[in-house]
């Protein structure tokens, strides 16, 4: 057996969600067990001096969120910065750059889901949407699977 391949994740955006889903990725024993193989590689935020309740290394935060969605070491994008701008440039750029992004942004997605879904359709990646719709439960997945086959 070789070594596991390990996902490096580029998270956009360090509020609410963005600390929760920072928290479930740097501690193992809050996810699923087949899902151990993920890394916390970059986090970028707007303000680097912003108290926070997470404490991470230096060496993890950026206030370059273009570095992050080029950075060829990131597999998956998480955005949760939340707006329109610079949320669908960010996103638009990491897929051009082959990356599987997850959001949880109802707006950018609302606006402009028809140009995403395109790109990522076009890069071969997949944008998947966490949380982003009636608080969670999950509709869009329904919609665009089990339900294709009604008009």
């Amino acid at each position: 057996m070789g070594d596991a391949v390990v996902f490096k994740v580029g998270l956009l955006g360090l509020g609410t969600v963005g600390t929760g889903t920072a928290k479930i990725l740097l501690d193992p024993a809050l996810r699923h067990p087949l899902l151990n193989e993920i890394e916390l590689h970059r986090v970028g935020v707007r303000d680097r001096t912003k108290a926070r309740s997470i404490s991470l290394p230096d060496e993890l935060v950026t206030t370059d969120l273009e570095a992050i969605v080029t950075d060829p070491a990131v597999d998956v994008v998480v955005e949760v910065i939340g707006g329109l701008e610079p949320a669908r440039s960010l996103i638009l750029k990491a897929i051009a750059h082959g990356k599987h992004v997850v959001t949880a942004n109802k707006a950018a997605i609302a606006r402009f889901g028809d140009e995403i879904f395109t790109a990522a359709n076009q890069a071969g990646v997949y944008v998947l949407i966490e949380a982003a719709v009636a608080g969670g439960i999950p509709v869009i997945e329904p919609l665009k699977q089990s339900l294709c086959a009604n008009r």
